[in-house]
């Protein structure tokens, strides 16, 4: 079984690397609402997941399920525009099948981003929150599975699974161009209903600043491969209380859409960063 599924991995990489004589160094995995930040970038050719070999395909409104082979600055970057969720009824291993992939393209620098439910109080709608680390409460692993040492470890450590280096120059990215950041703990839940207050507070006691319902499984995957991760969320709303307040997808995809902008400057600045780091070696 594990090994038909690495034999359909390199398949699908190298349809990927066909096109154009592509090849990426740095992926962005697009969150809700941000599926307009191709717009920032040039994009060389856009794919539809359908047509990519052993692709799923995106069914959630504000993701569009395309594969963008981009380019800035000389970099070519891939843009995951629509990922998958848990809730949708895929697998743990479906779910990070292109993160996987990824790194089969040789790429080192992964960027993920979301929208989320602020927990913590100090954080407002239209903050960007840089993540620091995740609670996985979703109830699974996407490491569950025989093992493939072309996967990496076996017991990966989780010690450090997002770069501090890459979200301290985010940082100082957000600080030239006047964007407020926050930096926060994630926890991943399976959705798709949003949470109770029960549950936020329970969460918030845990040490949770922000809540979703992804990231943890592409996260703990890329880890595993050696990658370096930046995870970058937007506060799209303020999470389940008592105030009796109704939460809606519809929201969240607008909120996502003010926050593209900001987000595309910190991933420049950051592509920046990783390129003054090549020429560095």
């Amino acid at each position: 079984m594990e090994q038909n599924v690495l034999k359909k991995i390199k398949e699908t990489t190298s349809y990927i690397l066909s096109l154009k004589g592509f090849r990426p160094t740095v992926a962005i995995v697009g969150g809700s609402g941000l599926s307009d930040i191709e717009k920032n970038f040039t994009v060389l050719k856009k794919i539809e997941y359908s047509k990519i070999p052993h692709f799923l395909k995106a069914t959630v409104q504000g993701h569009k399920g395309e594969l963008l082979l981009c380019s800035y600055q000389n970099t070519n970057i891939l843009i995951f525009n629509g990922r998958f969720h848990y809730y949708e009824g895929f697998s743990a291993k479906e779910i990070v099948y292109p993160i996987r992939v990824m790194k089969f393209l040789g790429i080192q620098t992964l960027l993920i981003t979301a929208a989320v439910g602020a927990i913590n109080t100090k954080y407002s709608v239209g903050d960007i929150v840089l993540i620091k680390d995740h609670l996985n409460f979703t109830g699974y692993n996407p490491l569950i599975s025989k093992h493939l040492d072309d996967f990496g470890e076996r017991f990966p450590s989780m010690g450090n699974v997002y770069d501090f280096k890459l979200r301290k120059r985010a940082l100082t990215i957000a600080v030239k161009h006047k964007i407020k950041v926050q930096e926060g703990v994630y926890c991943g839940v399976a959705g798709p209903s949003y949470e109770t207050s029960a549950e936020i507070k329970a969460f918030k006691k845990l040490g949770a600043d922000i809540i979703g319902m992804s990231v943890v499984y592409e996260a703990i995957v890329a880890s595993q491969m050696k990658m370096d991760i930046l995870g970058i969320a937007h506060v799209s709303n303020i999470a389940q209380n008592s105030n009796g307040k109704v939460l809606s997808h519809k929201q969240v995809l607008k909120n996502g859409q003010e926050a593209t902008n900001k987000i595309s400057k910190l991933i420049k600045g950051v592509v920046n960063f990783i390129n003054s780091k090549r020429i560095d070696r």
